[in-house]
C-alpha cells in the first residue's frame, strides 16, 4: 500500500555502510528527510541517478534536506556501488528487506540476469517531514523516468516559499 501524504511515513531502519544504522523517526531535518530507494549495483540508471545526488547533494543540504539512498543489496555489493560510483557524500544504506516493500508501495523485481540479487525494490523517492508524515512519494516498476532530482530542488524551494501542503490525502469520499 503506498504511504498516504500526512499520515505516518512506515518504519524504516538501515545499517549505513560507514558502520552506523539510519532510522527515518530519529531523523531531524530542518526541513524534510528524502529516501531514495535504488535497486542495487547492478542497476547503471540507479548509478546515474546516485551520482546526479552525488553532485546536487550540497543543494540538498541548503535546503535542508537530509537523504538517504537505500537498496535490498548486501553490505558488500552497498560499499562497492559507494566506492565505484563516486558518492562518497551520498549515504549509502543496504539490507532493505524486499518483504517490507509493500509498507511503502514499492514494487519488488526478480532476479532475470546473473548479476542481480534474486529480488530487489524498483526505484522509488519520498520526502518525509520532520513529524514523520510523508508529504510526496513516487514509486517506478521500471529504472527509468524517476523523478528529475533538479525538479525536486525546485519543488522544495516552492514549498517552502508557499508554505505548499502535501497534497493527495483526501478519504472523505463514501
Amino acid at each position: 500500500m503506498f504511504p498516504t501524504p500526512r499520515k505516518p511515513a512506515p518504519t524504516l531502519t538501515a545499517p549505513l555502510t560507514d558502520g552506523r544504522a539510519w532510522t527515518l523517526s530519529e531523523r531531524n531535518p530542518e526541513f524534510m528527510s528524502m529516501v531514495v530507494f535504488y535497486r542495487g549495483l547492478h542497476c547503471p540508471v540507479c548509478k546515474n541517478y546516485l551520482q546526479i545526488l552525488q553532485e546536487l547533494a550540497g543543494e540538498f543540504d541548503k535546503r535542508g534536506v537530509d537523504f538517504v539512498a537505500i537498496s535490498a543489496d548486501p553490505q558488500d555489493r552497498a560499499e562497492k556501488a559507494k566506492a565505484e560510483w563516486n558518492i562518497a557524500d551520498v549515504p549509502v544504506a543496504y539490507g532493505f528487506d524486499p518483504k517490507a516493500a509493500n509498507d511503502w508501495g514499492l514494487l519488488v523485481s526478480q532476479a532475470i540476469k546473473e548479476e542481480e540479487t534474486r529480488f530487489f525494490v524498483e526505484p522509488g523517492l519520498f520526502l518525509i517531514k520532520p513529524d514523520n508524515s510523508v508529504f510526496f512519494g513516487s514509486v517506478q516498476s521500471m529504472p527509468f523516468a524517476r523523478p528529475p532530482l533538479k525538479e525536486i530542488i525546485s519543488a522544495i524551494d516552492f514549498v517552502k516559499n508557499e508554505d505548499y501542503p502535501a497534497r493527495g490525502a483526501y478519504d472523505g469520499f463514501q
